[in-house]
């Protein structure tokens, strides 16, 4: 069975989410980092990058959620949750869901993780009131010209989606009203009525 290791609030809900999308059998683990769990001789045995999600399969464990929504994409094909059959438009997932990754996720961990970039308390302050501005110009960017609508690919909801909805989950927090994104905020509010997402969404509140 596939076993998530999570956190409450972080991009781990977007592989949660999935996993319930899929039907897939899974169990989940709380990392809590307020307890420092991630830095526990235990987890980090199962992700010695300290961070989530981690997913733990038959094959072995995978990290990064691009990596881990595209698996279980691919390890349900009867979910319909990637156009698996068409090279290029798989790849065009992948490119949105790197994108969300290795910028949108970056610009986001400005506000709370600096220490990793810099020392010095006035850069990680400089850092911190950047965040507004970085995560609204990501969000233009997407609202602008990524998003296709109804769903970010277009008409087919795909690992895309919960990746995106468990992001924009953190504009208000960065300092930026949703309301500038119509489109955005839109999906945003019809995903969160997906009878799994309402699950995955509760079990993580619990």
């Amino acid at each position: 069975m596939i076993k998530l290791y999570y956190e409450k609030g972080t991009c781990a809900l977007a592989s949660h989410i999935a996993l319930e999308e899929a039907g897939a059998e899974y169990s989940t683990m709380r990392v809590n980092f307020g307890a420092g769990e991630q830095r526990s001789p235990e987890y980090l045995a199962v992700n010695p990058k300290g961070r989530v999600p981690s997913l733990v399969t038959e094959r072995g464990i995978l990290t990064e959620t691009p990596a881990m929504l595209a698996f279980i994409a691919q390890s349900f094909p009867k979910a319909g949750l990637a156009p698996l059959d068409d090279p290029f438009r798989f790849a065009e997932v992948q490119a949105f869901n790197s994108y969300l990754c290795s910028t949108v996720h970056v610009a986001h961990a400005h506000r709370l993780r600096g220490a990793r970039w810099a020392d010095d308390p006035a850069a990680i302050e400089a850092m911190t009131r950047k965040v507004p501005d970085s995560m609204a110009a990501c969000f233009d960017l997407i609202e602008g010209k990524m998003f296709r609508g109804p769903w970010v690919m277009g008409e087919s909801y795909t690992i895309c989606d919960p990746y995106l909805f468990t992001i924009a989950r953190w504009l208000e927090g960065d300092g930026v009203d949703p309301a500038r994104f119509p489109k955005v905020k839109a999906h945003r509010d019809r995903i969160s009525e997906r009878p799994a997402v309402r699950k995955v969404v509760a079990d993580q509140k619990a």
